[in-house]
């Protein structure tokens, strides 16, 4: 509902400042100004997954169809949207690279080049995450930078902390240099072309995106490289990293002990305290998981994870004596077991939780952690905070890295398993390294056939997906396990938003709302505080949220204002993928909020400077690009 059609209705207006005029609030804007808001505070309380709410607010604007516009068919249409299925079929593409085990190659390469020199490790770090994410998904880039960073740190010693938010932060810059980038990028291309019939093209900003990604590079490695705090010391061993000493303790079983004959899962169970045995010791030789049908016997040595209230009780109610001279360390938690094999030998690992993992919100004892994976969670580590007690019944989030000891077969099937990041480890002997250049030519095909506009994206792409199995880059198995289906039901579910924003003139409102206010403003004085706002609302709310939200109304203030609409549905583009501020403002934060160590205000103090000046830098590269 444009301004014309509200004068021809016969609604009247309110006349505000700069001879612009605001109609009043229907009861259908309302409606769909409450439908936001509660959308809004759901996406930043997450009571629910943020898919099942988009799909929540799908089915709200079809059921209040007669005030929204959107009926059934519009309200699924998201689900068959070019921009849905574009994004869905990228996922797959950027699967046939990882498994390729490309960009683990070249981190290799950079540990070994690199490796003496922390700012040359820097630059290379923000070359690679930045450079990859331009044509495959920024998620998996971030998942090989994470062991690749700990690999370079272990070599000169300088804390993963000062390396992990620019890896987060250039993978999202790079994320820009195509529109294939991210899934904002697509999605944005999508609602462009149904408001203004511009959709963008392969390479519509890439210049832009290379001024956006050098100057985030120039930030990160001058004066955001001093902002960067050290919370992981790599001098540490782990067990010190993870402030394990005061919970880990040997004791001895003496030979009037209760737990004498009983299993371990026995003995345990009935146990009253918060306590754990992470490996028994039984005349030299050292035994881990599996452990529990290990019957306990006079004379083993029991390494207990525990607080000193606990043990306390353990101690004088089950016959335990402390070891002598116990000191417990990385060295005692990775002994020998009985019967040594490569497969067997027991190591400590850091274990990071994907953001699309499957075990989210469940905790270590609804999972069965312990038997199904044959490991032992000995910590938590939640952005700064380390857990230690109470660890079976805290749910898990995304980005939590767990200290885990296991067993070599173990940690491989933790490397192949999409739900983790193995920290530590930065080659796996997986990868299909001889499908390197089929790789590769497929997705050179599917950007040169969109790029020449020979076919639409989503055509090169699913034929990219077809190409991708036929040449056994990615196999059958692994299509589907490759897409990350919050992403696409969050894509559906809020598309038909935008189409209601439309359809009721809520979106219009809210322009001419925005210009009546703003009318003494330069066109690209109002182009930046688009930009900025919109980086603000995407630190709070899914980035794909805040294109819907904001891509209508910055369309609508364009036109109002006499400004060009394309250059502010790039404005908005852009800023939504800057969420920098929160570690949950995008994925990729919170990929690195554990692994790194990182407090929730670090997030800011880097990130707020490097905010404000991608919102000068990028206004005026729109500007002088597109013009205003």
């Amino acid at each position: 509902m444009h301004l014309a059609a509200l004068a021809q209705s016969g609604l009247t207006v309110l006349p505000l400042s700069a001879g612009v005029t605001v109609p009043p609030l229907s009861t259908e804007i309302l409606l769909i100004f409450a439908l936001i808001l509660v959308a809004l505070v759901l996406f930043v309380t997450e009571p629910l997954p943020i898919d099942i709410i988009a799909i929540a607010v799908l089915v709200s604007l079809v059921v209040l169809e007669p005030w929204t516009g959107v009926d059934a068919a519009t309200g699924i249409s998201g689900f068959a949207s070019t921009a849905t299925i574009t994004v869905l079929a990228m996922f797959i593409l950027s699967e046939g690279i990882r498994q390729t085990g490309l960009v683990n190659i070249i981190g290799t390469k950079i540990a070994d080049r690199y490796g003496d020199s922390p700012y040359k490790q820097l630059l290379a770090v923000l070359g690679l995450s930045g450079g990859t994410a331009g044509f495959i998904n920024n998620t998996p880039v971030v998942a090989v930078m994470i062991p690749m960073v700990n690999t370079l740190s272990r070599k000169t010693g300088i804390s993963p902390s000062k390396l992990l938010i620019p890896v987060s932060y250039a993978a999202m810059l790079g994320g820009m240099l195509t529109l294939i980038g991210t899934s904002t990028n697509i999605l944005a291309s999508d609602v462009s072309a149904r408001l203004i019939d511009r959709p963008f093209s392969m390479f519509e900003f890439t210049q832009l995106g290379l001024i956006v990604l050098v100057t985030g590079v120039v930030y990160l490695a001058t004066v955001g490289r001093l902002l960067l705090p050290e919370r992981i010391s790599m001098s540490d061993e782990l067990i010190e990293g993870f402030e394990m000493a005061e919970y880990l303790t040997e004791v001895v079983v003496t030979e009037d002990s209760e737990l004498i004959g009983k299993t371990v899962d026995q003995s345990f169970a009935e146990l009253a305290v918060d306590a754990d045995i992470v490996q028994l010791i039984r005349n030299g030789r050292a035994f881990t998981e599996p452990l529990s049908r290990k019957e306990i016997r006079a004379g083993d040595i029991l390494v207990l994870q525990t607080d000193q209230e606990s043990l306390v009780t353990f101690i004088e109610t089950e016959g335990l004596e402390l070891a002598p001279d116990a000191d417990v360390s990385d060295e005692t938690l990775e002994a020998d077991t009985d019967e040594v094999t490569p497969a067997t030998e027991q190591r400590l690992i850091e274990v990071v939780i994907s953001p699309e993992a499957s075990v989210l919100g469940k905790t270590l004892e609804t999972l069965n952690f312990r038997h199904r994976y044959d490991a032992t969670v000995l910590a938590i580590r939640r952005g700064g905070e380390i857990i230690h007690k109470r660890m079976d019944e805290r749910r898990l989030r995304g980005g939590d890295t767990l200290l885990i000891q296991a067993s070599e077969s173990t940690v491989q099937r933790f490397g192949n398993d999409r739900d983790f990041i193995v920290a530590g480890d930065l080659t796996l002997p997986d990868f299909r390294y001889r499908k390197i250049p089929v790789a590769l030519g497929i997705i050179a095909v599917v950007i040169g056939l969109a790029a020449l506009e020979l076919v639409p994206i989503v055509i090169s792409a699913l034929g990219g997906i077809v190409a991708m199995v036929a040449t056994g880059c990615v196999k059958p198995t692994e299509v589907y396990g490759a897409v990350d289906w919050s992403v696409i039901f969050l894509l559906a579910g809020l598309i038909p938003l935008g189409v209601a924003m439309e359809r009721t003139g809520a979106a219009e409102w809210l322009a001419l709302s925005i210009v009546s206010v703003s009318g003494g403003l330069s066109p690209l004085l109002l182009l930046g505080l688009f930009y900025l706002f919109t980086a603000l609302i995407t630190n709070v709310i899914s980035n794909n949220a805040s294109v819907v939200l904001m891509i209508p109304v910055a369309i609508e203030a364009a036109e109002l204002f006499g400004a060009e609409p394309f250059s502010f549905v790039l404005a908005v583009t852009f800023a939504a993928s800057t969420a920098m501020l929160t570690p949950i403002g995008y994925q990729t934060n919170l990929m690195v909020y554990g692994p790194g160590g990182y407090k929730f205000t670090d997030f800011f103090r880097v990130g707020a400077p490097l905010q404000l000046l991608l919102t000068v830098v990028t206004a005026a590269g729109i500007a002088v690009i597109w013009g205003v």
